[in-house]
This record gives structure tokens, sequence and C-alpha cells, in this order.
């Protein structure tokens, strides 16, 4: 049911049960605030809404409702499908004197309201073009309602030239109320109806699931094909498709892969996922090195301390996120508990995410 406010919305979810907090009765009535505003005929500057806290409580439904009750031209999207657009975009009008105002003019005139879920910077190509970016999209008059983990200052906390994102942190102060969503409870751990997406080595569990999924479909464990890549499969069918984790999350695959792949597929498997801690390794970068698409003259600078596992850890992080955001089941054959995946490495903030999500997986509520 569609409501024509995020307030309405959520009085008929507390009506139904919903567990409540203070926290998220404040949220809702900024985002109100924001609602009321953007629908009262006026084209004068809109305050957003950027709402953080740590997971499962509650942000990114609270912004869903938010977008579902606009009557305003808007989109939502996954930040990693925003920075894929922000990106391709940004070549398409490569000779524009100006490219990110040009793209920031374009995207005001098709909407007034943008959404975007899991704000979450750790690239320094994203944190340069963001530092600007932000800014003239404000100045276009674009209202953002964003979810992140972290509130503005500690974005990008420990990234290189993070001077480059500081204007990115200003503009999101100075344009959009920064509400703290830190209730006491993870609200996606509350009781539901169990299904078992996750073993611990059980190999046959993924058959059997397969087996299930696909009945009456031609299936094959031929490569799959997605864009210019072709991936390794156990079996895939028209549906549902099995990989191993090194031929999934170990290879040179985007999230805008990820993305494809949950368009074509609605249940995933993923077996023989290892432990993927291990002790971080530190490395160095050398003077004059090329960050992203622009020079940063910045000196000697040290690299993160990642782990032997974690290039692929970021590809399973961006996995689980496109699988949650889509509601397409992720079924899990790993070699340690869910408890016991990562625990250890460079990505283990970025990973709590992951974590719950992989939980709310396991209640049968969860999918399309």
């Amino acid at each position: 049911m569609i409501f024509d406010s995020p307030l309405a919305a959520y009085q008929q979810a507390l009506h139904e049960g919903f567990v409540a907090d203070d926290a998220q009765r404040h949220a809702v009535q900024i985002l109100q605030d924001c609602h009321e505003a953007l629908h009262q005929g006026t084209h004068g500057p809109v305050a957003g809404v950027y709402l953080w806290g740590p997971v499962g409580r509650g942000k990114t439904w609270l912004m869903d409702q938010f977008y579902q009750s606009l009557r305003v031209p808007a989109r939502r999207q996954h930040f990693h499908h925003f920075m894929g657009w922000v990106h391709q975009r940004s070549f398409q009008l490569t000779g524009t004197p100006d490219p990110l105002q040009a793209l920031a003019r374009e995207l005001a005139g098709e909407v007034r309201v943008l959404c975007f879920d899991e704000l979450f910077v750790n690239d320094i190509g994203d944190a340069i073009i963001l530092g600007r970016l932000f800014q003239v999209m404000f100045d276009e008059g674009v209202v953002m309602v964003c979810t992140s983990n972290q509130p503005p200052e500690q974005l990008y906390a420990d990234g290189f030239n993070r001077d480059r994102f500081m204007p990115a942190i200003e503009a999101i102060k100075a344009h959009m109320q920064v509400v703290a969503v830190a209730g006491s409870e993870d609200h996606r751990l509350h009781p539901g109806t169990a299904e078992q997406r996750y073993w611990v080595d059980e190999p046959q569990a993924l058959a059997q699931v397969f087996e299930r999924l696909s009945a009456g479909q031609a299936c094959s464990d031929a490569p799959v094909v997605v864009g210019s890549r072709s991936i390794a499969t156990v079996q895939s069918c028209a549906t549902v498709l099995w990989c191993r984790y090194a031929d999934l999350c170990e290879q040179p695959l985007a999230a805008m892969d990820f993305m494809q792949l949950c368009d074509r597929y609605s249940a995933i498997l993923l077996g023989e996922v290892p432990s993927l801690s291990a002790q971080q390794r530190p490395g160095r970068i050398a003077r004059g090195t090329e960050d992203g698409t622009q020079r940063v003259e910045a000196g000697d600078r040290e690299l993160p301390q990642l782990s032997v596992h974690d290039d692929g850890v970021r590809r399973f992080i961006a996995l689980v996120d496109e699988c949650y955001d889509r509601k397409v089941p992720l079924y899990i054959e790993a070699k340690v508990p869910l408890v016991s995946l990562y625990t250890e490495g460079y990505l283990e903030f970025a990973f709590r995410r992951t974590f719950s999500r992989l939980q709310e997986m396991q209640l049968q509520r969860f999918g399309r």
C-alpha cells in the first residue's frame, strides 16, 4: 500500500505491530516536514535529510516510505548505482567545459528529489567527484534524502587526500538536516519465520536448493556472459545462478555486473565461500601516483592495510548489497559460520552492514 506521506505510512506500520523507538519517531517527523515543504508548490530551497545510524535501525524503510509518497519527480537509487551513473554520464560529457555542472543541471531538469541508500565513500575517485558534485547539485535545487551508517564528518575518514572530499561534507551540513537514527534495537532481528539460506560445509545443500528452484527449467554448467565478461558457473538456468565464490568474487567484476545478474536471476547461489578474515598488511603508494582520473600531488602516502582477501570481500559486499536492495535471495555455503565469516580486516566496519543483511536474508519474508 502506498501512503500519501511518510508519517501516514509510519502510523500504519505502528498499528500493524511495528516496533517503534524515539529515534525513528524523530526521523519520521523530519521526513514529514521535508515532504510537506516539497508539496507546498514553492520552488524555493528545501533542506534535504541525511539519515545515519547503525545497521538495522530502519533508515532504508523510512526513506522508502518518504520516496513512495512523493508527488514530485524523484529518483531512488542505491548509492553504488548513483555513482555508476555519475561515472558513465561524466565520461559521455567529456569535452564539456564543466561536466559536473552539466550533469547536475541535467539531473535537476529530471527530478526534484534524489534519494539514495547507503552513502559510503572509500574510493579517491568518488571522493574527488563528490567534493564538487554535491555542491553543484544543491545549487541547481536538487533535494537529497539519503541513508548512511556514518555521520557526515566520518565519511571517508581515513581516505587519502580527504581535503578533496571536505567540500562535500560541508555541502551536506549546509543543505541537509542530519538525523541520527540510532535506536537500541536492530529491527532486522525481530522474530520471523526462518528459512535457512546459509550453510557451513554442506555443498549438497546448494545442490538441493538449485534442484528445487530450477524445477522444470533447462539447466547448464556453461559460463554466463555479463556485458563483456564470462562468469564460470556450477549450474544456471533461466532464473537461478549457482557460482563458486572464486568465480564471482575473486574475478574482476564490478557493482554494475552484480546489478545485471540481479536483473537476470531471481535467486543466486554462492558456494565454497572461504573464511574471509585475515591479518591486515601495510603498503605504500609512491609520490606522484594517479588517483582516479586526476593527478594528486600529495607526496608519499600510506595505502590502507588490506588483507589478502579484501579485494574479494569488496565484491562480496557489493553482491550482498545488490541482492538485498533488489530482494534477490542469496544462498551461501561457506567454510565457517556466518558470525565468523569476517572478523578481522580493513573492511570490518563496512562488513557490519553485510552481516546484518545476511542475517535478515535468513527470514522467509525476504524475497520478491
